[in-house]
């Protein structure tokens, strides 16, 4: 997939920027894992301090989808793991952006994926199965949309109605 940086996106798309067709979203996001750019359609989650479906989702094919995560910003455990981060390679994931933490920070930057996360924190999450998925969470000062478009890199994270072209 070629790669589209977000800034110049910002600079040639001020009417889609206009519309809402293509978002920011707000810098609150530490980078991880090795790619430091990615982007693909976007698969959506919901969860409060349980990764039971995060597990679940990236169990499945990922085909260059892009996990949003709505954790409720919760800095109170990790909902992310090494596990999971190789999972999400393993499993053909573009990357993972999570309005919550990590763990094993280490072993997620090993890893072949992009990840966003608000911060890291030792404490691994409840496992109870509670959550929704592909249904539109606010993330990022921003509404995504399960099958929308992400865009990330160094300067940021852009989420668009559609495919963007080179």
């Amino acid at each position: 997939m070629a790669y589209l940086a977000t800034a110049e996106v910002c600079d040639t798309n001020a009417a889609a920027l206009a519309s809402g067709d293509l978002r920011v979203l707000e810098p609150i996001f530490q980078i991880y894992g090795q790619c430091r750019a990615f982007s693909g359609p976007i698969a959506t989650l919901k969860v409060f301090e349980d990764n039971v479906l995060v597990r679940e989702l990236l169990e499945t094919r990922g085909e260059g989808r892009v996990l949003v995560i709505d954790g409720g910003g919760s800095k109170r455990c990790a909902l992310v793991g090494g596990n999971l981060g190789q999972l999400a390679q393993n499993m053909g994931w573009a990357g993972i952006v999570l309005n919550g933490c990590i763990r094993d920070v280490d072993e997620i930057n090993g890893c072949d994926i992009g990840v966003r996360a608000l911060a890291s924190h030792p404490l691994k999450s409840n496992r109870k199965g509670m959550g929704e998925r592909h249904i539109p969470i606010h993330v990022g000062g921003t509404l995504i949309r399960d099958g929308e478009w992400l865009y990330a890199d160094s300067d940021g994270i852009l989420v668009s109605k559609t495919e963007l072209s080179v």
